[in-house]
């Protein structure tokens, strides 16, 4: 069997075992089977590995670098819907705004400004970024800053937030941060009556290959998944 066979079937088996965990997640918390979104953050795989993705089934894209969003798009074109996952420094913004369907990492004042000058004229789908955890390693506005860039969001008039991001810290156990997805779920609960007049907050993405099924116990519609496709062993129950 030729290396590049193994891979596709190991893709496939893999993505099986995932699409499985979220659907018994999504039954367990009382969700519809279509609640959740998979994205695949892409820097984990090569082009050939990105396209056996695709032929496996997989629909949504994640890049963390403008350069990859860049390179990836010119090779695959519209085969994937693309979102931008990784930290987004405001003077990268021009390559992103009109390349990708959501920006999942957007967490200041400066960064929503240049979105919104960029912005065509339907305006830029996004994501507010914020730091549950409270690690100074994350980037992401903290609870309190929330609304404050909401606003800043809204008086642009292009800048549409569609929900939050967060990202949970690296855990031996995927309960210990069980309280970083539900804290943040409280949180859209919170601001989503509110806001409704401006933002609908439907989205929350959170949750990768370690943890992503308590995530959407807890409502992740997104979960970011990273290596799991290639792992050659996987713990049980924790599928990375």
């Amino acid at each position: 069997m030729s290396g590049g066979v193994r891979t596709e079937e190991l893709i496939r088996e893999r993505l099986e075992g995932v699409r499985g965990r979220i659907a018994e997640a999504l039954c367990k918390s009382g969700r519809g089977k279509d609640e959740a979104r998979m994205l695949v953050a892409s820097k984990y795989y090569s082009s050939e590995q990105i396209a056996a993705l695709a032929d496996a089934g997989v629909e949504l894209l994640g890049e963390n670098k403008a350069e990859d969003l860049l390179r990836n798009q010119e090779t695959f074109g519209n085969i994937f819907d693309w979102h931008f996952i990784g930290h987004l420094q405001s003077r990268k913004a021009k390559q992103v705004v009109g390349r990708v369907t959501l920006i999942h990492s957007v967490d200041s004042v400066r960064l929503v400004g240049e979105l919104a000058k960029r912005a065509p004229e339907g305006g830029v789908e996004a994501l507010l970024q914020v730091n549950v955890s409270g690690e100074e390693s994350k980037y992401g506005v903290t609870e309190e800053e929330v609304e404050s860039l909401l606003w800043a969001a809204a008086e642009t008039g292009k800048v549409w937030v569609r929900g939050f991001m967060t990202l949970a810290p690296l855990v031996a156990d995927p309960e210990d941060v069980r309280y970083v997805f539900a804290k943040l779920r409280t949180i859209r609960d919170r601001l989503r009556g509110d806001w409704s007049p401006h933002f609908n907050l439907s989205e929350l993405s959170m949750g990768m290959s370690n943890d992503y099924w308590v995530a959407v116990e807890e409502g992740a519609t997104i979960i970011r998944i990273g290596r799991a496709f290639l792992a050659t062993e996987m713990k049980e129950g924790v599928r990375s």
